[in-house]
């Protein structure tokens, strides 16, 4: 199964985004045995050297760990994964107020607009 990818951000960071969703929505758990560089790379429809930056990435931000012989692993420092959380929910809300912005949105208006969804559910 290849991987689609944007032309708007390197390949290796939204490989990175895609493994932190999982870990979020728990398809990945602590602890988990990752694939191994070679299998990922197989699995996405990328070169090695792609996902060994992606395994890096996430090794400096304290989400896997490499065991040597034995492979990289999902932390399971929970704190770490809160954080995780905690970040990927303020980079949305940026990401989402910058394009309303670019399309001349008030705060205000997608407020209402939000709150008119909550009604009616």
């Amino acid at each position: 199964m290849t991987q689609d990818f944007t032309r708007d951000k390197p390949i290796y960071s939204q490989l990175v985004d895609i493994i932190c969703g999982d870990i979020l929505k728990g398809k990945l758990q602590p602890g988990d045995k990752m694939l191994s560089v070679r299998e990922y790379s197989l699995e996405v429809g990328v070169n090695v050297n792609t996902v060994q930056r992606v395994y890096k990435e996430l090794e400096s931000m304290e989400l896997t760990e490499t065991k040597r012989g034995q492979g990289t692993f999902i932390t399971i420092d929970e704190e770490r994964i809160l954080h995780l959380r905690e970040n990927m929910k303020v980079k949305l809300v940026d990401q989402f107020l910058q394009s309303i912005a670019a399309f001349g949105f008030s705060k205000e208006e997608i407020v209402q607009i939000l709150q008119r969804k909550e009604e009616t559910k």
